[in-house]
């Protein structure tokens, strides 16, 4: 098990020493911090952000139920933050196998005394950790717009909220890892993968249309269903168990498919 554990933190170490060194990774974090922020202002400060809209209808005297501000911008920015990470996410996980294929490197990693799961966890934690440390600097300028919120949210709410991001995150990133040992394409496993995500976000909708038993085992799959519970502050456990399968599907999908490419080789 120690010797487990020592691969799983070289290839973990590896992959994040790859990213922060790439010039690549730090322009794609800028740009997604750009956004982010933009999106921030925007839900929460524009003409039609959700503080102008409050205002208005106090303005007009409209009879309208209470609105939590705090509540309402939280589940809207990170619903956009969600949608964001659909594009986002299949970027970050489209070479991490491809590349391998590419550089022909990926024939020595599959007959190295590392075994394919190792691999498989460290490249998973690596990419993980790197979109976690894009993610953080939304917890900072969150806070700051939440501290002036009237009751106070309880600091549980947008931290579960962003577990669930993470979560997501790598639900995805573990898929597109399997994915990405298919194919030698950096970019087809990006378009892949991207199909992917959107398909299980959006089959809640699917569901609906279908109806039943069937349409009640899809909407389960979603990975929108889910995350907005958590979103919501929700610690609904068959959405940690959702997401947990997703994670191990990928990694046990990845490791029998670099199985399958070393009994090619061999």
């Amino acid at each position: 098990m120690g010797i487990i554990i020592a691969n799983i933190v070289a290839i973990f170490r590896k992959e994040l020493q790859s990213y922060f060194a790439s010039p690549i990774a730090y322009v794609f974090a800028g740009i997604f911090w750009f956004l982010s922020g933009f999106f921030f202002v925007w839900i929460l400060l524009s003409p039609d952000g959700i503080i102008q809209q409050v205002a208005q209808r106090d303005q007009l005297g409209v009879p309208t139920p209470s609105v939590d501000v705090a509540y309402e911008f939280l589940g809207g920015f990170l619903n956009v933050m969600g949608s964001l990470a659909m594009f986002v996410l299949p970027i970050l996980s489209m070479g991490l196998y491809a590349e391998e294929r590419k550089r022909g490197t990926l024939e020595l990693l599959a007959t190295s005394p590392l075994t394919n799961w190792a691999v498989a966890v460290g490249k998973l934690l690596g990419v993980l950790t790197f979109f976690t440390v894009m993610v953080t600097p939304l917890l900072v300028y969150e806070a700051i717009a939440l501290s002036a919120a009237s009751p106070p949210i309880p600091a549980t709410v947008p931290l579960l909220a962003h577990v669930g991001l993470i979560l997501l995150a790598a639900s995805i990133l573990s898929l597109g890892m399997f994915i990405s040992s298919l194919t030698d394409s950096s970019i087809l496993a990006a378009f892949l993968t991207f199909v992917l995500s959107v398909v299980l976000w959006i089959i809640d909708l699917i569901a609906k249309g279908i109806g039943g038993f069937v349409g009640a085992a899809l909407n389960h799959l979603s990975l929108l269903e889910n995350y907005n519970n958590l979103v919501k502050g929700v610690l609904d456990t068959s959405s940690l168990i959702l997401f947990a399968s997703y994670i191990l599907l990928g990694i046990f999908l990845t490791a029998q498919s670099i199985n399958a490419f070393r009994f090619q080789r061999s």
